[in-house]
């Protein structure tokens, strides 16, 4: 054999293994382009708030899916603006999910007069995570020496002490700003809103006495409620909630009817994001809040699982938005 029948064999060879190579790449880019590196999820509020807890409680578990590491990354401010745009603007490859609240796609389109992003265009809904009642809560010090023991007794307190009661809130334009606001609005009283970038630092101030009262999400507040630090007058959902089933709706204890404010969160890609992607993570974070741990850890809290569609979550960021466009409207609730 010649060498240059040799070399002709090894050309051969060569050509059929790189035809090889190349029917095979796009069947193994398919099973590996994603993710192939950690993921992100974008929490638009201060550690240690609801939407910081529920994103902390999925994220191991699609790490232990994926394969790769799911990152909690806070980013405060704006009412959860911030965060929320970082996520818009960035790539819609699936690295960067944002933790969306009842504020960021529900309410704030309503409230700023200027939206850096747009919460219906730029999003792509993955899953609704969970419900959340809203609580209202005092400090425990501050309605003994009151004498605020119900709803009832703070809305008499605070007719008869106008702007004198100070309402924390995690920030312009969260649900728990609009359920202050609209608490305000059905019940004739008026307090000094105090908006904080987030649940965990309004809350400090709340246990600390330089705050009267807040609207929280029920699973941040419900150590410092168990604890007997923060007293709870009432739910603002318009049931009951298993975690604290003694505590009455602010419509059975102050007889505001049809007072509703709960609170919800879902995960949330750019828009454009590939739809397999959408639906593996979807799949992943609905198996994960039906495991018993996770089931029970956010129920005790108050949350309530859910795990829906990308279409369910869709329609309900769209009904949501509709219904709080009337509560702002209707409140004459402004961001400070």
């Amino acid at each position: 054999m010649t060498f240059s029948t040799s070399l002709s064999r090894r050309r051969a060879a060569a050509l059929l293994a790189a035809a090889g190579a190349a029917v095979l790449a796009p069947a193994a880019w398919a099973q590996t382009a994603w993710p192939s590196k950690p993921v992100r999820i974008v929490v638009p509020f201060a550690a240690g708030g609801t939407t910081d807890i529920l994103a902390r409680a999925i994220a191991p578990e699609l790490s232990k899916a994926f394969g790769q590491p799911f990152i909690v990354d806070n980013r405060a401010g704006a009412g959860g603006n911030v965060g929320a745009d970082i996520v818009a603007k960035s790539p819609a490859d699936g690295y960067t999910l944002l933790m969306g609240t009842v504020g960021t796609h529900g309410i704030n389109r309503a409230l700023y007069e200027k939206m850096p992003f747009d919460p219906i265009k730029d999003f792509a809904p993955i899953t609704l995570v969970a419900g959340v009642p809203n609580v209202m809560v005092m400090n425990a010090d501050k309605a003994r020496s009151m004498g605020i023991n119900n709803v009832q007794d703070f809305i008499r307190h605070a007719k008869a002490n106008p702007g004198k009661l100070n309402m924390a809130s995690s920030g312009n334009g969260t649900s728990i700003h609009l359920a202050g606001e609209l608490f305000k609005t059905m019940s004739g009283t008026y307090m000094v809103h105090f908006p904080y970038r987030g649940s965990a630092p309004a809350l400090l101030d709340m246990v600390a006495g330089n705050m009267d009262v807040m609207f929280d999400n029920l699973p941040s507040s419900m150590a410092q409620i168990k604890a007997g630090k923060l007293k709870a007058l009432a739910v603002t959902s318009s049931q009951r909630s298993s975690a604290l089933p003694d505590v009455p709706t602010v419509e059975e204890a102050g007889g505001l009817k049809g007072f509703d404010a709960s609170s919800w969160f879902g995960l949330l890609a750019p828009a454009g994001t590939p739809a397999d992607i959408v639906g593996r993570i979807q799949q992943e974070v609905a198996r994960s809040l039906d495991t018993p741990a996770i089931k029970e850890k956010l129920q005790a809290q108050g949350a309530i699982p859910s795990g829906n569609t990308p279409a369910e979550f869709a329609r309900l960021i769209d009904a949501e938005h509709k219904k709080w466009a009337g509560v702002v409207k209707a409140s004459g609730a402004k961001v400070d």
